[in-house]
Protein backbone atom coordinates (compact mmCIF):
# COMPACT_ATOMS: atom_id res chain seq x y z
CA UNK A 1 0.00 0.00 0.00
CA UNK A 2 2.95 2.53 1.35
CA UNK A 3 4.12 1.63 -2.85
CA UNK A 4 1.47 2.66 -4.43
CA UNK A 5 1.22 6.11 -2.10
CA UNK A 6 4.97 6.76 -3.31
CA UNK A 7 4.02 5.97 -6.42
CA UNK A 8 1.41 8.31 -7.11
CA UNK A 9 3.14 11.44 -5.30
CA UNK A 10 5.99 10.92 -7.44
CA UNK A 11 4.10 11.03 -10.51
CA UNK A 12 2.40 14.08 -10.27
CA UNK A 13 5.57 15.85 -11.17
CA UNK A 14 5.20 14.52 -14.32
CA UNK A 15 1.03 14.28 -14.99
CA UNK A 16 0.00 17.92 -13.77
CA UNK A 17 2.44 20.16 -15.10
CA UNK A 18 3.20 19.26 -19.23
CA UNK A 19 4.74 22.75 -20.06
CA UNK A 20 7.46 22.19 -17.60
CA UNK A 21 10.80 23.39 -18.97
CA UNK A 22 13.40 20.48 -19.01
CA UNK A 23 16.29 23.22 -18.65
CA UNK A 24 18.14 21.89 -15.60
CA UNK A 25 19.56 18.45 -14.34
CA UNK A 26 16.81 18.48 -12.01
CA UNK A 27 14.23 18.89 -14.28
CA UNK A 28 15.07 16.31 -16.52
CA UNK A 29 15.47 13.86 -14.13
CA UNK A 30 11.88 14.38 -12.28
CA UNK A 31 10.86 13.94 -16.07
CA UNK A 32 12.57 10.86 -16.36
CA UNK A 33 11.32 9.89 -13.64
CA UNK A 34 7.57 10.47 -13.67
CA UNK A 35 7.90 8.35 -17.22
CA UNK A 36 8.72 5.28 -15.61
CA UNK A 37 6.35 5.74 -13.14
CA UNK A 38 3.63 7.12 -15.28
CA UNK A 39 4.22 3.98 -17.47
CA UNK A 40 3.81 1.62 -13.96
CA UNK A 41 1.17 3.15 -13.00
CA UNK A 42 -0.58 2.50 -16.95
CA UNK A 43 0.78 -0.91 -16.25
CA UNK A 44 -1.28 -1.23 -12.90
CA UNK A 45 -4.23 0.25 -14.20
CA UNK A 46 -4.13 2.53 -11.46
CA UNK A 47 -7.06 5.38 -11.44
CA UNK A 48 -6.58 8.39 -9.80
CA UNK A 49 -7.60 12.37 -9.96
CA UNK A 50 -4.33 14.07 -11.37
CA UNK A 51 -5.26 17.23 -9.59
CA UNK A 52 -6.46 15.53 -6.30
CA UNK A 53 -2.86 14.38 -6.72
CA UNK A 54 -1.15 17.53 -6.98
CA UNK A 55 -3.61 19.32 -4.35
CA UNK A 56 -1.71 17.05 -2.13
CA UNK A 57 1.28 17.47 -3.08
CA UNK A 58 0.89 21.32 -2.64
CA UNK A 59 -0.02 20.72 0.57
CA UNK A 60 2.88 18.91 2.22
CA UNK A 61 5.28 21.16 0.46
CA UNK A 62 3.78 24.25 1.87
CA UNK A 63 3.62 22.44 4.85
CA UNK A 64 -0.57 22.58 5.13
CA UNK A 65 -2.56 20.53 7.13
CA UNK A 66 -3.47 17.29 5.38
CA UNK A 67 -7.41 17.53 3.98
CA UNK A 68 -8.27 13.56 5.04
CA UNK A 69 -7.22 11.75 8.56
CA UNK A 70 -4.88 8.96 8.22
CA UNK A 71 -7.92 6.66 8.35
CA UNK A 72 -9.59 8.29 5.51
CA UNK A 73 -6.27 7.97 3.20
CA UNK A 74 -6.28 4.38 3.99
CA UNK A 75 -9.63 3.36 3.32
CA UNK A 76 -9.34 5.24 0.15
CA UNK A 77 -6.38 3.00 -1.02
CA UNK A 78 -8.19 0.07 0.14
CA UNK A 79 -11.06 1.05 -1.87
CA UNK A 80 -8.61 1.78 -4.88
CA UNK A 81 -7.56 -1.80 -4.69
CA UNK A 82 -10.80 -3.30 -4.73
CA UNK A 83 -12.25 -1.30 -7.61
CA UNK A 84 -9.15 -2.58 -9.53
CA UNK A 85 -9.49 -6.32 -8.55
CA UNK A 86 -12.99 -6.03 -9.62
CA UNK A 87 -11.95 -4.49 -12.43
CA UNK A 88 -9.02 -6.72 -13.57
CA UNK A 89 -11.86 -9.91 -13.14
CA UNK A 90 -13.84 -8.09 -15.12
CA UNK A 91 -11.42 -7.90 -17.90
CA UNK A 92 -10.49 -11.31 -17.28
CA UNK A 93 -13.43 -12.92 -17.17
CA UNK A 94 -13.97 -11.34 -21.12
CA UNK A 95 -10.74 -12.25 -22.28
CA UNK A 96 -11.26 -16.09 -21.01
CA UNK A 97 -14.93 -16.06 -22.98
CA UNK A 98 -13.13 -14.50 -26.23
CA UNK A 99 -10.27 -17.08 -25.94
CA UNK A 100 -12.73 -19.98 -25.87
CA UNK A 101 -14.12 -18.48 -28.62
CA UNK A 102 -10.96 -18.00 -30.79
CA UNK A 103 -9.85 -21.22 -29.97
CA UNK A 104 -12.93 -23.07 -30.90
CA UNK A 105 -13.01 -21.21 -34.44
CA UNK A 106 -9.53 -21.83 -34.80
CA UNK A 107 -10.08 -25.75 -34.43
CA UNK A 108 -12.11 -25.67 -38.34
CA UNK A 109 -8.34 -24.79 -39.57
CA UNK A 110 -7.72 -28.31 -41.16
CA UNK A 111 -4.00 -27.26 -41.25
CA UNK A 112 -3.82 -26.72 -37.43
CA UNK A 113 -3.23 -29.77 -35.58
CA UNK A 114 -4.89 -30.02 -31.77
CA UNK A 115 -3.77 -31.44 -29.27
CA UNK A 116 -5.35 -33.08 -26.01
CA UNK A 117 -3.70 -29.94 -23.75
CA UNK A 118 -5.40 -27.44 -26.02
CA UNK A 119 -2.40 -26.90 -27.66
CA UNK A 120 -2.64 -25.60 -31.95
CA UNK A 121 0.18 -26.33 -33.57
CA UNK A 122 0.64 -25.57 -37.23
CA UNK A 123 3.79 -26.63 -39.36
CA UNK A 124 5.42 -24.45 -41.85
CA UNK A 125 8.04 -25.72 -42.36
CA UNK A 126 9.15 -29.52 -41.14
CA UNK A 127 13.03 -29.45 -39.64
CA UNK A 128 15.30 -32.91 -40.56
CA UNK A 129 17.42 -32.66 -37.24
CA UNK A 130 16.86 -33.86 -33.96
CA UNK A 131 13.74 -33.26 -31.23
CA UNK A 132 14.77 -31.58 -28.10
CA UNK A 133 13.84 -33.76 -25.06
CA UNK A 134 12.88 -31.72 -21.48
CA UNK A 135 16.08 -30.90 -20.12
CA UNK A 136 17.44 -29.76 -23.19
CA UNK A 137 18.73 -25.97 -23.93
CA UNK A 138 17.50 -24.47 -27.66
CA UNK A 139 18.07 -21.85 -29.31
CA UNK A 140 14.79 -20.24 -30.97
CA UNK A 141 13.79 -17.39 -33.55
CA UNK A 142 10.46 -16.04 -32.41
CA UNK A 143 7.48 -13.44 -32.40
CA UNK A 144 5.15 -13.32 -29.92
CA UNK A 145 1.11 -12.03 -30.31
CA UNK A 146 -2.20 -11.45 -29.33
CA UNK A 147 -5.56 -12.15 -31.00
CA UNK A 148 -5.78 -8.71 -31.93
CA UNK A 149 -2.51 -8.97 -33.43
CA UNK A 150 -0.69 -7.03 -31.34
CA UNK A 151 3.09 -7.99 -30.29
CA UNK A 152 4.51 -8.31 -27.00
CA UNK A 153 7.86 -9.77 -27.88
CA UNK A 154 10.25 -11.14 -30.68
CA UNK A 155 13.68 -11.67 -31.09
CA UNK A 156 13.50 -11.26 -34.54
CA UNK A 157 12.90 -7.36 -33.29
CA UNK A 158 15.93 -7.99 -30.82
CA UNK A 159 18.15 -9.34 -33.52
CA UNK A 160 19.41 -12.40 -31.85
CA UNK A 161 17.95 -15.76 -30.86
CA UNK A 162 16.61 -16.46 -27.41
CA UNK A 163 18.00 -19.22 -25.62
CA UNK A 164 16.49 -21.44 -22.62
CA UNK A 165 15.88 -24.85 -21.20
CA UNK A 166 12.62 -26.38 -22.51
CA UNK A 167 11.38 -27.20 -19.40
CA UNK A 168 11.96 -23.79 -18.06
CA UNK A 169 9.23 -21.89 -20.14
CA UNK A 170 5.29 -21.57 -20.39
CA UNK A 171 3.53 -25.23 -20.61
CA UNK A 172 2.82 -24.39 -24.15
CA UNK A 173 6.40 -23.84 -24.90
CA UNK A 174 7.57 -27.02 -23.92
CA UNK A 175 5.15 -29.03 -25.33
CA UNK A 176 5.60 -27.79 -28.85
CA UNK A 177 9.00 -27.96 -28.64
CA UNK A 178 9.24 -31.53 -27.70
CA UNK A 179 6.91 -31.96 -30.59
CA UNK A 180 9.11 -30.38 -33.41
CA UNK A 181 12.77 -30.96 -34.96
CA UNK A 182 15.05 -28.53 -35.53
CA UNK A 183 15.08 -26.43 -38.66
CA UNK A 184 11.37 -26.55 -38.31
CA UNK A 185 9.30 -23.47 -38.74
CA UNK A 186 5.84 -23.68 -36.83
CA UNK A 187 2.65 -21.43 -35.73
CA UNK A 188 1.72 -22.19 -32.11
CA UNK A 189 -1.86 -20.97 -30.83
CA UNK A 190 -1.48 -21.31 -27.00
CA UNK A 191 -4.68 -21.56 -24.65
CA UNK A 192 -4.08 -19.18 -21.48
CA UNK A 193 -4.21 -22.30 -19.30
CA UNK A 194 -0.68 -23.00 -20.77
CA UNK A 195 0.37 -19.85 -21.56
CA UNK A 196 -0.14 -17.15 -17.85
CA UNK A 197 -3.85 -17.98 -17.36
CA UNK A 198 -5.33 -15.15 -15.08
CA UNK A 199 -2.27 -13.34 -14.26
CA UNK A 200 -1.63 -10.94 -16.67
CA UNK A 201 1.93 -9.75 -17.52
CA UNK A 202 3.28 -6.52 -19.19
CA UNK A 203 1.57 -6.60 -22.57
CA UNK A 204 -0.43 -9.11 -21.86
CA UNK A 205 -3.45 -9.59 -20.18
CA UNK A 206 -5.09 -12.03 -18.34
CA UNK A 207 -6.63 -14.97 -20.13
CA UNK A 208 -4.74 -14.12 -23.36
CA UNK A 209 -4.39 -16.55 -26.06
CA UNK A 210 -0.94 -16.51 -27.32
CA UNK A 211 -0.27 -16.64 -31.17
CA UNK A 212 3.50 -17.37 -31.63
CA UNK A 213 5.68 -17.54 -34.60
CA UNK A 214 8.79 -20.30 -33.79
CA UNK A 215 11.52 -21.13 -35.38
CA UNK A 216 13.89 -23.56 -33.76
CA UNK A 217 17.28 -23.43 -34.32
CA UNK A 218 19.74 -25.73 -32.32
CA UNK A 219 19.62 -27.77 -29.65
CA UNK A 220 22.54 -26.18 -27.22
CA UNK A 221 23.14 -28.60 -25.17
CA UNK A 222 21.32 -31.90 -23.61
CA UNK A 223 20.55 -33.30 -20.39
CA UNK A 224 19.47 -30.23 -17.96
CA UNK A 225 22.24 -27.31 -18.30
CA UNK A 226 20.56 -24.31 -17.17
CA UNK A 227 19.06 -21.96 -19.70
CA UNK A 228 21.34 -18.66 -19.99
CA UNK A 229 19.97 -15.01 -18.64
CA UNK A 230 18.84 -12.93 -21.49
CA UNK A 231 16.42 -13.13 -24.48
CA UNK A 232 15.58 -16.11 -23.19
CA UNK A 233 14.55 -14.95 -19.73
CA UNK A 234 11.47 -13.22 -21.81
CA UNK A 235 10.41 -16.75 -22.11
CA UNK A 236 11.67 -18.38 -18.98
CA UNK A 237 9.16 -19.31 -16.01
CA UNK A 238 11.41 -19.27 -13.59
CA UNK A 239 11.92 -15.27 -13.50
CA UNK A 240 7.98 -14.82 -14.17
CA UNK A 241 8.00 -12.71 -17.57
CA UNK A 242 6.94 -14.97 -20.27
Amino acid sequence: MKKIVVLLIVVTVWSCERKVKLDTDAARAGYAIGQQIGNNLKNQQIEADPKAIAAAIEDVQKGNPSRMTPEEINQALIKMQENMSKKQQEEANKNLEEAKKFLEKNKADSSYQVFESGLQMKVEKEGTGPTPGPNDVVRVHYRGTLIDGKQFDSSYDRGAPAEFGVSNVIPGWTEALQKMKVGSKVKLVIPPNLAYGPQARPGIPANSVLLFDVELLEIVSKGGMAAKDGAAGREEKSNKRR
